[in-house]
């Protein structure tokens, strides 16, 4: 028999499997992954280092639909802004990446690197260096919060009964229908409002 043209097994399709696993229940384990390919545990880590290996492969996979361009806008809160979206989009197509991802440490060179251009967008901005990860993690916790709004249940707040709480149940009647959209941009244009703040008292 000839050799297959494709490896049975590799990194990418490692990687693939891992996401469609914690897509459909949050986690992984390497067994899973082995099962899943048809292949025995230890062929696995032949590929990777490791669990924490794979998590790193994760992140890279998410991050990479993350538009890293955004960030040479002009002028640099556009780019931010810009940044925010697309960092949103990447992770509301696989929120349940986040908890993992949040919780270990990010090591996937190709990520750093994004976050190397961040940093330097907002040091040539102006910004005082110990300002400059507040702001790339304030902007994290906006974006990564509300990507899990994203994959919330439309209707979160079931009225048994309206006359017991009459004011939410008129509030929650006069949402819109986009309210995960318009929650992003309010708390997007709020953060942005007070990062300004700070670049002008850094620059007096």
């Amino acid at each position: 028999m000839g050799r297959p043209r494709r490896p049975l097994l590799d990194r990418e399709r490692i990687t693939t499997t891992a996401l469609e696993i914690v897509d459909e229940q949050g986690e992984f384990s390497v067994p899973q992954i082995a099962r899943r390919l048809g292949v025995q545990t230890a062929s696995v880590y032949h590929h990777v280092d490791g669990r924490d290996g794979i998590v790193e492969l994760l992140r890279e996979r998410v991050a990479a639909a993350i538009d890293g361009a955004t960030l040479d806008r002009e002028p640099w809160d556009a780019a931010m802004a810009a940044w925010a979206r697309s960092y949103r989009a990447a992770f509301a197509a696989h929120p349940r990446t986040i908890p993992l991802l949040t919780t270990s440490p990010v090591r996937a060179p190709k990520v750093l690197a994004q976050y190397e251009r961040a940093v330097g967008r907002l040091l040539d901005a102006g910004f005082a260096l110990a300002d400059v990860m507040p702001v790339i993690i304030a902007l994290e916790n906006v974006v990564l919060g509300s990507a899990l709004d994203m994959a919330a249940p439309e209707a979160m707040w079931e009225l048994a009964d309206e006359t017991a709480t009459p004011q939410l149940a008129r509030a929650l009647g006069a949402a819109p229908e986009s309210r995960s959209d318009q929650a992003f941009e309010l708390a997007l244009a709020g953060y942005l409002e007070h990062v300004r703040t700070l670049l002008d008292a850094d620059q007096l």
